[in-house]
């Protein structure tokens, strides 16, 4: 039967609305996406992700001035498309410009050098986690917007603090982007997981206007997951690599606790609380570790040695708040629900204190944690040993389930200074000569908390 002139003008209307969406989706994705990370005082690791496979061509130096140097990466379909490539000769604390070129297509970025370990440069940088998590991810009316308020920030440097993507959770229906919606369980799916959330437009902007040191937490493999018997871990770990601007040294290719130093003033030590991780059904004690021997060597020789005003200790998991289902504590802590230390816990509590006892030991002072994980933010001073006095900060999600403040381990002797759930947010520090300001935002650019201390 012939089409009736009305449905067929119907369906031509039906179509050219469709191509209009499938334009818009596409135009709203970025063809080639980079950024920089692990940047020193005269390097940096560029990551871009190509249109296809083959060369992609790098143009960089300074900022406001032709490009003076040229480099090349080779992409394959067995990294997704992406690659990185050491920067190398560059000067301390200057702005750089680059374009990635690839199949036609181009993508500008920018980033900062580290000033020189001795000079006393301001600083200013911003931290987070938790992405994409509880069906909360790249929503069709927006997106990620808290990227575009971290931006106006204009950090010298990102700590994503985990989660970077929920590997592990389905997130579909008609408010969001589409192409989520299962879980991953093979490299093809992990890729595609990253690819997500890093070809969200206000993302994808962010990581290309300044350098970013992100870790792992457990939702890029499995929620709570230990890599000591978790199948599923080096597949994760591959895809974790392959999306982000970090390059393990060539002796240790899966390493990705590592040591950024800017100036004088800080020092920031990553952690990975996972990879080398004891099951978290284990009872705490001498030989339960987070870190694995190595890594919890190289953090108090490390932290001992620095010069700097102010030592960073990012870790993706808290020190004080309670989490994980039941008998299998996920963060440091060893303490119940309402904060009291249980004596038979299943946390690493043990680990947790015989790192601060050496930091008293050793007179190490100016020590700060930087934490996500919980999904709310939270100020806290520990006096956990009479003469040793450090902080814990947390801030998140970006986009995900909110959390609540909770109990906090009275083990660490803790005092709350500012707690809030209920909002998506981030962190933003600056630390100058005498002082270091913390700020806590929300995803709308409203400051919920302002903190200053000096150093001891």
């Amino acid at each position: 039967m012939p089409r009736s002139p009305v449905t067929d003008h119907s369906l031509r209307l039906i179509g050219v609305a469709l191509l209009a969406v499938a334009a818009s989706v596409a135009a709203a994705a970025p063809a080639i996406l980079v950024a920089v990370g692990d940047v020193t005082p005269t390097s940096a690791v560029l990551w871009a992700r190509g249109i296809g496979e083959g060369n992609l061509s790098i143009a960089y130096g300074p900022a406001g001035q032709p490009p003076a140097s040229t480099a090349t990466v080779a992409v394959t379909a067995a990294t997704d498309l992406t690659g990185k490539v050491r920067l190398s000769d560059l000067a301390p604390a200057t702005r750089y410009a680059y374009r990635v070129q690839s199949g036609g297509g181009a993508a500008d970025g920018e980033f900062v050098t580290a000033p020189k370990p001795d000079v006393a440069a301001r600083v200013r940088f911003v931290w987070s986690g938790d992405l994409g998590g509880g069906k909360l991810c790249r929503r069709t009316d927006g997106g990620y917007k808290v990227f575009r308020v971290m931006a106006a920030s204009r950090p010298d440097f990102f700590l994503f603090v985990g989660d970077t993507i929920y590997a592990d959770h389905r997130c579909g229906g008609p408010d969001v982007v589409p192409g989520t919606d299962f879980v991953a369980t093979t490299l093809r799916g992990y890729h595609a997981k990253h690819r997500y959330n890093r070809e969200d437009p206000a993302a994808a902007a962010f990581y290309a206007s300044t350098a970013v040191l992100p870790i792992w937490d457990d939702h890029e493999v499995r929620n709570d997951f230990s890599g000591r018997d978790e199948p599923l871990m080096p597949i994760g770990r591959q895809a974790f690599l392959d999306y982000w601007p970090i390059a393990p040294p060539a002796e240790e290719p899966g390493r990705l606790y590592r040591q950024f130093r800017w100036g004088r003033l800080l020092d920031v030590f990553i952690l990975d609380t996972r990879q080398y991780r004891s099951s978290n059904r284990d009872p705490d004690g001498p030989g339960k570790t987070m870190l694995g021997a190595a890594q919890r060597r190289w953090l108090l020789d490390a932290v001992t040695a620095s010069t700097a005003t102010w030592k960073v200790i990012v870790s993706s998991v808290s020190l004080s708040v309670p989490t994980g289902p039941g008998a299998a504590h996920d963060s440091w802590s060893n303490a119940s629900v309402f904060g009291v230390p249980e004596e038979n816990g299943t946390g690493f509590a043990f680990e947790r204190d015989f790192l601060l006892r050496a930091f008293n030991d050793r007179a190490v002072k100016n020590v700060v944690f930087i934490v996500a994980d919980v999904h709310h933010a939270e100020l806290i001073r520990h006096r956990p040993l009479p003469g040793l006095s450090l902080y814990e900060f947390i801030a998140g999600p970006l986009s995900a389930t909110w959390g609540r403040p909770r109990f906090l381990d009275q083990g660490l002797n803790p005092r709350s200074v500012f707690a809030r759930g209920g909002v998506n947010n981030f962190g933003e520090i600056t630390v100058e000569r005498d002082l270091l300001g913390v700020r806590i935002i929300d995803d709308d650019g409203g400051v919920l908390f302002t903190h200053t201390m000096g150093p001891e």
